[in-house]
């Protein structure tokens, strides 16, 4: 096969499409873990340019000291063999390397976790992958005749094969049937090239047994698509395009999450009453203006989620025409069928800043939760965004945001988020959510909305809600604003984000922190 330019050809496509594939299931595989955000997709982009570049140089030289094109399908094999078994080890390299973290660094856990675990689970394979180009360069080159003609080819094909990995997991593997799958299915694509040249040259029959063979293992022991592999009562875990999903049901309420770590999205009580959480304090938006007592009062949520807040505005409210956005289609559907989301809620899959630009329509209150995992995303973090925002509430409507991450220190998160928004709006009062990490802000150029929220709230007729936001509210603070801002030019939310991760962390593992060096990990085992 080897004397065939056209099968060199296709082994440089496929492993083009193999390395960009494998590059996308990193992301879906890290994220649940440690979040989908520029910091992940950056260690991980690095990472396997790191490892391309050393497989380059590698591959070049060894090809020039020993041109035997068995070395390089015996690359191409393992690295297809590699492949098949990172849905069967990976999720569990992922969580042991993050408990080692933890216990052994103090800031940036994120970025140390996600670094360690692409250096281990994806550098080797990908720099087996990056010796291909070297190496069929020097077998396919006849002369210097045809020498440019020949690596423009496999630059070519190598590009197109690349395109399409790109493509292909994000719009039809992935959301078809997964993480794990969309691995094996490239994993299959490299040693069956491998397999096919061994074969065609008689020899290496061992070694494509052992290939099948592992290729065989992965399928069997790599289909879940379980990342809480942990937890055996999901009710539901899925992916779809944007995000990891998760469902997980009791008899006293059903939760929903978009990573396996990191918080709860959404809740439902199954007795009806009020979830204790930020959802609760952001209900008293509505009674911060004269609109809760109008024939309608409109509320748009941006970042509908399972429609937690819209269900409960519902609830309470029933002059509420509410509206929501949700980027997630696939969320929608869980929301309708696991959160009992009223048919009523109008709710577009759109990005929430977008949909601002499309529509003219202004609303008595705003509700901005679009957080994807530990940080909010840059566009709906700037003072562009906020005025966008203050242009489609009514000239008393209140915009009321939640920030997931309370931080701590001058200069966190909240304050940037905070300093933002009073570029924007005249009164600005926070709240932090009882025995949680978030904190909502409430943002209005109404001077009245304390005023107006005290004689609404006497005039409560539900005992439940009267009395949480009789002990909300006197919580509120009046935020006095710094000068940190955030611009769409300027954002830096992964980082500080991490940085306010890293506080949480620290005071969460301090005590096994401390049981490690003094006694070890049969101190945390008998700790826990």
């Amino acid at each position: 096969m080897i004397k065939h330019k056209g099968f060199l050809y296709l082994t440089e496509f496929i492993s083009g499409i193999s390395v960009m594939a494998v590059e996308l299931g990193a992301s879906r595989l890290l994220s649940p873990y440690f979040s989908s955000s520029q910091i992940v997709w950056t260690i991980i982009i690095g990472t396997i340019m790191i490892a391309m570049a050393l497989g380059n140089i590698y591959g070049g030289r060894s090809a020039d000291k020993n041109p035997n094109p068995d070395i390089l399908y015996k690359r191409v094999l393992i690295a297809g063999i590699w492949t098949a078994l990172i849905p069967v080890l990976g999720k569990y390299l992922i969580v042991g390397i993050s408990a080692l973290v933890v216990l052994s660094v103090n800031e940036a856990y994120l970025v140390w976790a996600a670094f360690a675990s692409c250096i281990i689970i994806f550098v080797y394979p990908l720099f087996l992958l990056g010796t291909v180009t070297p190496s069929l360069v020097k077998y396919s080159v006849d002369s210097l005749d045809d020498s440019g003609k020949t690596v423009g080819y496999l630059g070519a094909f190598n590009t197109t094969g690349s395109i399409i990995g790109t493509f292909l997991p994000t719009f039809v593997t992935i959301p078809a049937v997964g993480t794990s799958i969309t691995f094996l299915i490239f994993a299959s694509l490299l040693i069956a090239i491998a397999v096919i040249y061994f074969i065609s040259e008689r020899k290496g029959y061992v070694k494509s047994g052992i290939g099948l063979a592992l290729l065989l293992v992965g399928f069997i022991f790599g289909r879940s698509d379980s990342f809480a592999f942990w937890n055996k009562n999901l009710t539901y875990e899925g992916e779809s395009i944007y995000n990891y999903l998760q469902v997980s049901d009791s008899a006293e309420q059903t939760i929903f999450s978009t990573n396996v770590l990191f918080g709860v999205q959404s809740m439902r009580r199954k007795d009806g009453k009020l979830t204790g959480m930020y959802y609760d304090y952001a209900m008293a938006a509505p009674l911060m203006t004269d609109a809760v007592n109008k024939d309608k009062m409109d509320i748009l949520v941006l970042g509908n989620g399972t429609g937690t807040y819209a269900s409960q505005c519902k609830k309470y409210f029933a002059n509420a025409n509410i509206d929501g956005v949700e980027i997630d289609g696939k969320i929608t559907k869980l929301a309708k069928e696991y959160f009992e989301m009223p048919d009523d809620v109008n709710v577009t899959t759109y990005d929430g800043r977008a949909y601002l630009h499309a529509i003219d329509k202004k609303y008595d209150v705003i509700l901005v939760d679009a957080y994807q995992d530990i940080s909010v995303p840059f566009q709906m973090s700037s003072t562009e965004f906020f005025t966008e925002v203050k242009n489609h509430l009514n000239p008393d409507g209140v915009m009321v945001i939640n920030m997931n991450m309370r931080g701590s220190g001058e200069g966190s998160i909240n304050d940037y988020l905070a300093d933002t928004i009073s570029r924007v709006f005249k009164n600005e009062y926070t709240v932090d959510i009882t025995n949680n990490t978030n904190r909502e802000l409430f943002a209005s150029d109404d001077d009245s909305i304390i005023e107006k929220l005290e004689n609404n709230i006497a005039n409560i007729s539900d005992d439940e809600l009267k009395s949480f936001m009789s002990i909300a509210t006197s919580e509120l603070i009046k935020y006095e604003p710094g000068n940190y801002v955030l611009t769409d030019d300027k954002a830096p939310v992964e980082v500080l984000s991490m940085r306010a991760l890293d506080g949480i962390i620290n005071d969460e593992v301090d005590y096994y922190k401390k049981l490690y060096k003094e006694k070890g990990l049969k101190g945390i085992i008998d700790g826990v």
